[in-house]
């Protein structure tokens, strides 16, 4: 069984996905770059949540000069994994016929659908 890595509250998803597109190891200027916000977010917040991230074992923060580098210590397809795996289980009671239906309900296109359905048929899930 996989190890469950805890859902990461919105602000630090946001860092979190900002870090997974950079390469590593990022500095803080290249995270703020890839954040993509208007207005941008402060300097203090990023590193907070930064530290934050570090602290919950998903960054390593190493100084380097005057300044810090930070590289994931998760795989985004990782906690992307872990995520659905809860997900499933904890709102659909494990069903995959439930998570389905939810899936389809949600509203997807045909085309959508249809590469869910692909993607299924050729394995690549």
């Amino acid at each position: 069984m996989k190890t469950e890595l805890h859902r990461l509250p919105d602000s630090e998803l946001e860092v979190m996905q900002a870090v997974w597109r950079c390469e590593a190891p990022a500095t803080r200027k290249e995270i703020e770059k890839n954040l993509n916000r208007e207005p941008p977010m402060a300097a203090t917040t990023l590193l907070t949540l930064l530290g934050r991230l570090a602290e919950r074992g998903f960054l390593r923060i190493q100084k380097e000069g005057r300044g810090s580098v930070y590289t994931p210590l998760v795989e985004k397809h990782d906690y992307l994994s872990s995520q659905s795996e809860s997900f499933i289980r904890k709102l659909c009671g494990g069903s995959m016929t439930a998570f389905a239906s939810a899936l389809c309900d949600s509203g997807l296109s045909k085309e959508e659908i249809e590469e869910l359905r692909q993607l299924l048929k050729e394995n690549r899930l």
